[in-house]
């Protein structure tokens, strides 16, 4: 768990740190699909590192989370091409997803909720 939580921290860190460095570079770095995964990474993974350090009984569940989002900012960094800056934050990422799907055990239970599917099968086929 200690790992995971210091991978989640250094996600969080490097995705802000690369947020700003996307900001001043514009165009493409700037496009506000991949702005809005590398603050949904920090985000998820300073929730993920807190869940853990407290010990919630919940911490698989932002786990499971912050794997998914991690993964997904992974992709969208990795897509800039040869830099430094965006491959070490790719790299960051990739390595906090691998972890935290660890820590989430690997599959998101679905607990069943009857609103849900009522609402679902009372749509038009």
């Amino acid at each position: 768990m200690r790992q995971c939580i210091e991978a989640c921290l250094a996600c969080h860190r490097i995705c802000m740190e690369t947020l700003t460095y996307c900001l001043g570079m514009g165009g493409k770095y700037a496009e506000a699909r991949h702005l809005r995964l590398l603050m949904d990474c920090a985000e998820i993974c300073q929730t993920s590192a807190n869940f853990m350090l407290r010990g919630s009984e919940l911490h698989s569940r932002t786990c499971f989370a912050c794997s998914e989002v991690c993964g997904r900012c992974a992709e969208s960094c990795a897509q800039m091409g040869e830099d430094v800056v965006m491959n070490a934050c790719a790299d960051m990422c990739t390595q906090c997803s691998d972890l935290c799907w660890k820590m989430g055990g690997g599959v998101m239970s679905q607990t069943p909720n009857p609103e849900a599917a009522q609402r679902a099968a009372d749509l038009p086929a």
